[in-house]
């Protein structure tokens, strides 16, 4: 077993053992935000989805311990597959117990037999994840792909007659003060590959300046890119206080009944907000917004494109941003895979550049010296000699 920087082998007389401080979280997206190197992650995530992996992954823990099944091959979702091959222990199917571990107490996990101890004494026995389950899992996931993609349909079309009012009603979307008319919009959503999409686009943002709509989390990335979100729409659960403060015209998306867990958090930080209930995702009202405020192109960075995305997200939820791609239409770009599909290189002119500076320099150098001054003088008297023939030919 690879032992990463931070993380401990257990003292329980097992090579396979790790033991570390415990961070419980059951919403995973807030608990990787407390999760520090060789800390044990416990959480409670259903068929663990490639964005939370990725973020887990980052923290570099000591072990994911996962209450609830992180596959259930249902579909094939890559969170289990992403932890794996970095390296990182997985115990999955440990049950509610493990949710109970107090905050920061000092945990012990066997990788071979998957129970978890605390204090010395056995909290829960789960299954431990290696790059075979995983496969096996996936693999089973996929032969039973085409009833999810059913599902996933008639779950869609549930919602449109469920909900075609509100969707269809542009007067349903929030009128804000950010001018968006004839603009480009860029909505951002702390997704796949967001980092490195942002990288591309800088030269982009730079020419065109475009209104900037942070997607809850996606707040923070657009600051940790060195911009500044005009708009920040969402529930307000994964957004920093800091990015909330930064100026930005905040949207507090709202249940369809009113209910606006978000809205009490920006009263506790004294800052202004409109409250909007929508069905559908945050994601989606960022989209609508910039729609009926007449956005003449809207370009999304980390938002869901594929069908598997869609699925690895949860069916339940995802039926609205299909719709809502749907009505948006022609004028919504994705920047998903720009940074696979454009490779900053060096042009021609850089290497030329470099080449000149380098031939300068070697001038500089040579020329420094009194026996290079004199090879410098004969390569001279050569060059003289071939322009005085040169001249001699043309005439």
């Amino acid at each position: 077993m690879k032992i990463f920087a931070g993380r401990r082998r257990a003292k329980t007389g097992v090579d396979s053992g790790v033991a570390g401080p415990a961070r419980v979280g059951a919403r995973t997206k807030r608990l990787t935000g407390r999760l520090r190197p060789g800390d044990i992650a416990v959480i409670d995530h259903a068929d663990l989805d490639r964005l939370a992996a990725e973020e887990l992954a980052a923290t570099r823990p000591a072990a994911v311990l996962n209450a609830a099944r992180s596959a259930s091959s249902a579909f094939p979702n890559l969170g289990p597959e992403i932890l794996v091959n970095a390296g990182i222990p997985l115990v999955d199917g440990l049950g509610e117990a493990v949710m109970t571990i107090p905050e920061g107490r000092e945990v012990v996990v066997d990788l071979t037999t998957g129970e978890v101890r605390q204090g010395g004494a056995l909290v829960a026995t789960g299954q431990p994840q290696g790059a075979t389950s995983v496969a096996e899992a996936q693999a089973a996931a996929r032969e039973g792909l085409s009833e999810q993609i059913a599902a996933f349909a008639a779950n869609t079309m549930a919602y449109l007659e469920q909900e075609a009012a509100q969707f269809l009603d542009r007067q349903a979307v929030p009128d804000v003060r950010t001018e968006m008319d004839g603009c480009t919009v860029l909505i951002v959503v702390r997704g796949y590959h967001y980092r490195e999409d942002l990288d591309v686009l800088r030269p982009f943002v730079r020419e065109s300046r475009p209104v900037i709509i942070g997607v809850d989390g996606g707040a923070d990335a657009v600051v940790e890119a060195g911009l500044k979100p005009t708009l920040i729409v969402g529930d307000m659960d994964s957004v920093s206080d800091a990015a909330l403060r930064c100026g930005a015209e905040l949207v507090v998306h709202a249940y369809p009944d009113g209910r606006a867990p978000g809205a009490e958090r920006l009263d506790r930080l004294g800052l202004e907000y409109r409250v909007v209930p929508m069905v559908g995702t945050s994601e989606d009202v960022a989209m609508l917004i910039a729609d009926d405020k007449g956005a003449a192109l809207i370009v999304a960075v980390g938002t869901h494109l594929t069908l598997l995305e869609f699925l690895d997200k949860g069916r339940a939820g995802m039926a609205s941003t299909f719709l809502t791609r749907l009505r948006v239409g022609a004028k919504l770009v994705d920047a998903k895979g720009v940074s696979r599909l454009y490779r900053r290189g060096v042009s021609n002119w850089q290497l030329a550049a470099l080449l000149l500076a380098g031939m300068v320099a070697l001038g500089a150098a040579v020329g420094s010296t009194a026996s290079g001054q004199t090879q410098l003088g004969l390569i001279g008297a050569v060059f003289d000699d071939l322009w005085a023939w040169l001249k001699g030919v043309w005439n």
